[in-house]
Parts: structure tokens; C-alpha cells; sequence
């Protein structure tokens, strides 16, 4: 018996370009694509955006203008989940208006089948629901979707692959996102990202370096490592390559250009990796580490595999190894039964690290984690309290490292624009704002500090390299 051939993805796009050709003779089709959540996401975005492009779309900036409209999801809290059913739920006037828009969400949220089923049984005017997991079909889903005039839901639970072969286009000409790995092993208590990502699936070493000298060559000057826990790179792959690895071959591609990465997890951070950030010449000093709790019962309690001075022990050692390196980091506020004392330690390790900046945020239950269901007696006010604090904290320890860069002068990326100033950002992931032209987005400059603030530096371009 022959067995069938999977349909290639290229005939499911020809078939939606048809599909639009035969709609709209005249013009082509437009596509709203909106991201929630992390990199990650921004990244799968650009992928379907390829897809997309692929298809004969062209793309808007509003949903009214749009022929196909996709929200691409974050399940890590409740407030991005609560944002995405609200946008969606506003689109309902606008598909009894144009019924034949095509509304798609996809990603984390919808990798949850509660969520799934949501939208199955609330909104009917969805035509498009897909998981993480099989984003690559995304031409396949349309096609069904257009063709059947039902609502198409795709979710499958079991890990996906990885597909090579997807087109991406990126939303920025100078900094790029390059996933390295999907999902994540971890099952830290309060988080869903195990769920919806799968387990760890790391690509291989060449369609990395592939992809990382193309960026190089088309004149990318910055370029994000991403993968739900970099530092476990490698593991269970037999072609032989950890992180540390990786770092050193992508630092050999010719040319100037910045790698960064994120985002790390301190259980798998070792001083082997530091010396090799501080032997890597286009590896940025710039380290993202959640730490997430300063108490080692609550660490335990977050199923997280190290502890305060494990933590601690691995600052030290970076800063010996790597004396500028800039550490950032996540901080969970009021954990389940965290008590004030509890919190308190992680107030003492914020002030012995001296973090540049803080993403701090107030504890989510999120539906199938274990901390869902743990006591958690500490009102929301209190919670709203210590987050304040630990704000007010790290404004002044910002204050205070940022100050010490006022009457250098510091190479940077110019990254924005506005009102006639711009921003650039030092390789340790600090910004300073100058006055400058918009036309020098994307270029390298040398900038002096004149003044320093919380979180911005203010200075004057010296100088714009070529």
C-alpha cells in the first residue's frame, strides 16, 4: 500500500491566492497581524507574515482596512489574556459589517483548550483558532477556512517540530529576532509556557549559522538569540553543540554586528558560559536573568532549581570574568504565601546586585499551574504596595548606575525616533535619548552623556559612523 504524501504547503497558498484573486480581481488582499506577549511571539508573527506574503497579502497598520485579521497570543498572564478577548470581542460589529473578513487567533492562549473552547462556543465569528504547535500550516488552515465557511480550530497537544522552511518577514531592517530553541522543561509552579510551548526543541547548529550570516549580509547590526530557556541549548540533540558552543561559532561570522540572547534561566547559567561571553567579541555584556524571588523558599516553592546564593555566586563570578557586564532580570511580586519577610529578601538582593532595569510584575494564577491552587492570603492591595516599593527601589539604584556613565562619551545604537529626538541603546542595554534626525535610525553612533535619569540618559551625537 502506497501511503499519501502530505499536500506541500506552497499548493494550500496558491489555492488562498486564488481564492483572493478571484474575490478582489483588482487589488490584493490586506492582512492585520497583531502580536501579544514575548519575543517569541514577535518572531512566529514575522513567520506568518511570510507565509502571508507568500499568499499575494499585503499589510495595514488598522483591522478596518484588513481582508484577514490574526491576533497572535500570550497565556503568561491575565491582563494580555483579558486584552485579547476584549480586541477580539470588538471585531464583531466589523465582521457583521464585512462578512467576508476572516478573523484568526492563534498561539499560547489558544493552546489551552478551555481557551480553545472558548472561542469555539463565544465566538462564532472567529474563523481561524490555531495553536503554537502548527503555525508552518498556516496557508493549509486558511484554505480550509475560506473554502468551508466554518470555524476551523487546530490545537493538537503533542509537541511540534521544527520547520525549517517557513519564509519570514521581519518587521525591523537592523534588529533580528533568530529563534534558536522551542519550548521549555522547566514547569517553574506559576507558569503555563511548559503547556502551550512543548518540551524543549533546540535546531540544529547550521540552519542557525545559516540563518545568522544571512542577517549578517543583508546589514542586521543586532541580533536576538531567542528560545524559551537559551541555556539549555543543545541538550538532548546529538549533534554535540551547548550554548556555549553556539555563542562561539555565530561570534566567528564575519562583520559588525551585536548578538544578545534571551532569555536565560540561572539553574543552567555556568561560569563556563561567562568565560565565554568574556572571550566572544560580538557577544553583548548585556545578561537578562530572571530571578524571580530573593527567598529560597519561595524559590522552592516555584519549582526554580537554585537558590539565593547560587544566584548570587553566579553575579559574582560574571562581574569577575566580564567587569562591565549589565544584568537585567524578572521578579515575581507576591507569590503564593510569599509573606513579608520573604519579600523583603528579595528587596536585599535587589540592592546587592544593583540590576540596570527590572521587569517586575504582580503574581497571575494561571488555570492548570500548580500554584493556582495554593493558599494565597495576601490581599491584592498589599501586593500593589510591595510592587511600588520595589519600583521605587530599583528607580533609585538605576539612578544611581546610570549616573556614572554622565561626561563619557559611549558607542550606541539609534533605534527610534520621535518629536525630534532620538534613542539609542548601549551595548549594555541602557537607552540615551538625543536630538538627531529620524534618518539616522538604524545607524551606529558615538553619543555623549550629558545627564542621567531613573531610566533614560539624555546626551549630543559626537559622531555617526558609516
Amino acid at each position: 500500500m502506497t501511503t499519501a504524501q502530505p499536500v506541500p504547503q506552497s499548493t494550500y497558498a496558491a489555492r488562498v491566492r486564488q481564492y483572493y484573486q478571484q474575490h478582489y480581481p483588482d487589488r490584493a488582499p490586506l492582512a492585520f497581524v497583531r502580536t501579544f506577549g514575548c519575543q517569541q511571539n514577535v518572531s512566529d508573527s514575522e513567520h506568518m507574515k511570510g507565509l502571508l506574503a507568500e499568499m499575494g497579502f499585503g499589510f495595514t497598520e488598522t483591522p478596518d482596512e484588513a481582508d484577514f485579521i490574526l491576533f497572535n497570543t500570550c497565556a503568561v498572564r491575565e491582563h494580555a489574556a483579558d486584552r485579547v478577548f476584549g480586541n477580539v470581542g470588538a471585531l464583531k460589529h466589523l465582521k457583521t459589517r464585512r462578512p467576508d473578513v476572516l478573523i484568526a487567533v492563534c498561539g499560547c492562549m489558544v493552546q489551552q483548550e478551555h481557551v480553545a473552547e472558548k472561542f469555539r462556543q463565544s465566538y462564532p465569528f472567529v474563523g481561524l483558532v490555531f495553536g503554537t504547535h502548527v503555525i508552518h500550516r498556516l496557508p493549509e488552515l486558511m484554505a480550509e477556512a475560506l473554502h468551508s465557511g466554518r470555524q476551523v480550530t487546530v490545537a493538537p497537544q503533542q509537541d511540534g517540530e521544527i520547520h525549517e522552511d517557513v519564509p519570514v518577514r521581519r518587521d525591523g531592517t537592523f534588529k533580528a529576532w533568530l529563534p534558536i530553541m522551542y519550548g521549555c522543561n522547566n514547569f517553574c509552579t506559576y507558569c503555563v509556557v511548559p503547556y502551550v510551548r512543548g518540551r524543549e526543541r533546540s535546531r540544529d547548529p547550521e540552519h542557525i549559522l545559516a540563518e545568522a550570516r544571512r542577517l549578517v549580509a543583508e546589514g542586521y547590526k543586532e541580533i536576538t538569540l531567542l528560545g524559551q530557556n537559551v541555556n539549555s541549548y543543545g541538550r538532548g540533540a546529538d549533534h554535540g553543540v551547548d550554548f556555549a558552543g553556539l555563542l562561539r561559532l555565530l561570534d566567528q561570522i564575519d562583520g559588525d554586528f551585536t548578538l544578545r540572547f534571551m532569555t536565560s534561566h540561572p539553574k543552567d547559567a555556568t561560569p563556563a558560559l561567562f568565560d565565554t561571553i568574556a572571550a566572544c567579541k560580538k557577544v553583548s555584556h548585556h545578561f537578562h536573568l530572571p530571578f524571580q524571588s530573593g527567598n529560597d523558599r519561595v524559590l522552592a516553592a516555584m519549582n526554580r532549581h537554585y537558590t539565593r546564593e547560587k544566584y548570587l555566586s553566579l553575579v559574582r563570578y560574571a562581574r569577575a570574568v566580564i567587569p562591565d557586564i549589565s544584568f537585567t532580570s524578572d521578579v515575581i511580586v507576591g507569590f503564593p504565601g510569599e509573606t513579608r519577610e520573604e519579600f523583603e529578601d528579595t528587596l536585599s538582593l535587589v540592592r546587592e546586585v544593583g540590576f540596570t532595569s527590572l521587569f517586575t510584575f504582580i503574581y497571575s494564577p494561571r488555570r492548570g499551574t500548580p500554584a493556582a491552587s495554593l493558599p494565597d492570603p495576601i490581599s491584592a492591595e498589599e501586593k500593589v504596595h510591595w510592587l511600588q516599593e520595589l519600583t521605587a527601589l530599583q528607580e533609585q539604584i538605576s539612578a544611581r548606575r546610570l549616573s556614572a556613565f554622565v561626561g563619557t562619551a559611549q558607542r550606541a545604537l539609534i533605534e527610534t525616533a520621535a518629536d525630534g529626538y532620538l534613542e539609542a541603546r548601549l551595548p549594555e542595554n541602557s537607552v540615551v535619548r538625543v536630538p538627531g534626525d529620524a534618518t539616522l535610525v538604524g545607524r551606529r553612533a558615538v553619543v555623549q552623556i550629558d545627564d542621567a535619569r531613573s531610566w533614560i540618559m539624555t546626551g549630543q551625537i559626537l559622531s555617526v559612523e558609516d
